[in-house]
């Protein structure tokens, strides 16, 4: 049986059609969480939050800008930022001063005119890294670092995939064992189409349950189509122009610290998932740049924020097919469904329980990603040092749950627990002596000590 994949990095050669398929596989990857982020932002700001449909329009437009900045290399896709949701919260919550009288609606673009300031601070990191040098700033990120980080990305997100799956196990199962089966078995195009043939044939099964009179254990119907129906075919996103105010901004900017620790242990997950050192080309300061710019351009209409997606990491994983094209085309699917509500609403209803065990597999391979990247960088784990640094960074990213809350002034911070086990990784790193790791920044695919490429 054959079971290992041969890297595909030009998909045109695959031909059109199986090109938007390969597109919609990642749309559907990053749809469920990308739309989870203005749905509950709505209840912090009692259903005058985000908008579903700007949502979508500012991750397509975010994505494109983000290839653009980055030279076109990088395929990643920029969905919702879930590091944010304090801050809304907070916001949501402020009855002091100019906000005491606003209502709900109100708010919400000074929310958004501090997610464009965050944003902007992307800048500030991209212009010392690209001041003092990609390499001066790698000493403190090397793999005994972004290996563990790159890891609790995905253990972090093992609860979500639980929580979703758990709502209806055998849908989830269903999911999850096409998703093995197409990607181990499958042949042409369907081998490299695991995730798309996962959410259509269980979404089948799922229609056919609904049609049965099955129910989901807690008694709930497996499929709502309620959405759908109330759903216009064709609707202009209604944007909003954000608003500046400093007690805003200063709730919202600092969370920047956090987001871009996160963003650094994305790229070094594509970097180790595609084999090419996204770090050195086209430069971590460019990536940073278009993320902070896509937030910024976000945030300015009335988006969230947006990040780079762990999902569609795993989906490269998967497929094997590592053409940023397909990514692009997934941004201009995002971008479509924007001005098309009911299409939206029909995708939305896809039960919580088949985006479940289709995460199993997605955030799995992100793990499994860092541990290889920690296998094919060499590191060496009989030194007391590196062992010191990585269960650091495992605990912290995983223990530390709900983050922690403190107060500055009048202002409350939330580093996120990948913050947190980034920022305890690149002390240890600094301080303990020791280090064996000197960053290559000419090569980008090979597979020594001095390579994060994997």
């Amino acid at each position: 049986m054959e079971t290992q994949k041969e890297a595909i990095r030009d998909a045109k050669q695959l031909g059109n059609a199986k090109l938007l398929l390969l597109g919609l596989q990642h749309m559907f990857a990053m749809f469920g969480a990308t739309i989870l982020v203005p749905i509950l932002v709505n209840g912090y700001f009692e259903g005058e939050g985000l908008s579903v449909q700007v949502t979508l329009l500012c991750a397509g437009l975010g994505t494109l800008l983000f290839h653009l900045i980055s030279k076109f290399k990088v395929p990643a896709f920029l969905g919702s930022s879930f590091a944010f949701l304090g801050g809304f919260a907070s916001i949501a919550a402020m009855n002091t001063g100019k906000f005491a009288d606003m209502t709900m609606g109100e708010k919400l673009p000074y929310a958004c005119g501090g997610i464009v300031v965050a944003g902007l601070l992307y800048l500030v990191l991209a212009g010392i890294i690209k001041l003092v040098g990609i390499k001066k700033v790698m000493r403190f990120l090397p793999p005994v670092v972004t290996g563990p980080i790159i890891i609790c990305i995905g253990l972090s997100l093992a609860p979500s995939a639980i929580g979703n799956a758990s709502t209806n196990w055998l849908l989830a199962f269903i999911a999850l064992a096409v998703v093995i089966v197409f990607n181990i078995w499958g042949q042409g195009i369907f081998r490299i189409l695991p995730i798309l043939m996962g959410v259509v044939i269980s979404y089948v099964v799922a229609i056919i349950l609904h049609a049965c009179g099955v129910t989901n254990p807690d008694g709930s119907a497996i499929l709502n189509f309620a959405g759908v129906s109330s759903a216009s075919i064709i609707g202009f996103p209604p944007f909003q122009l954000a608003k500046f105010d400093i007690n805003a901004i200063l709730v919202m900017a600092p969370i920047a610290l956090a987001t871009m620790m996160e963003h650094i242990g994305d790229i070094s997950a594509i970097s180790a998932t595609v084999g090419k050192n996204f770090l050195a080309d086209p430069g971590l300061h460019r990536t940073l740049i278009g993320d902070g710019l896509a937030t910024a351009l976000a945030g300015l209409f009335g988006g969230p924020a947006n990040t780079t997606y762990g999902e569609n990491t795993g989906v490269l994983e998967l497929s094997k097919v590592y053409d940023p094209v397909v990514v692009r085309l997934a941004a201009f699917f995002a971008i479509i469904l924007s001005f098309i509500p009911k299409v939206a609403e029909v995708i939305s209803s896809l039960p919580a329980s088949i985006v479940g065990g289709i995460s199993f597999m997605l955030y799995g391979m992100i793990s499994a990603i860092g541990v290889r990247n920690i296998v094919e960088n060499h590191v060496d784990f009989t030194k007391s040092r590196n062992l010191i640094i990585a269960a650091v960074i495992l605990v912290c990213g995983l223990g530390f749950s709900s983050g922690i809350t403190f107060t500055i002034g009048s202002t409350s911070i939330t580093l996120t627990a990948l913050a947190i086990a980034a920022i305890a990784g690149i002390l240890l790193n600094a301080i303990l002596p020791g280090k064996d790791y000197e960053f290559n920044e000419e090569s980008t695919e090979t597979k020594n000590p001095g390579s994060l490429g994997a």
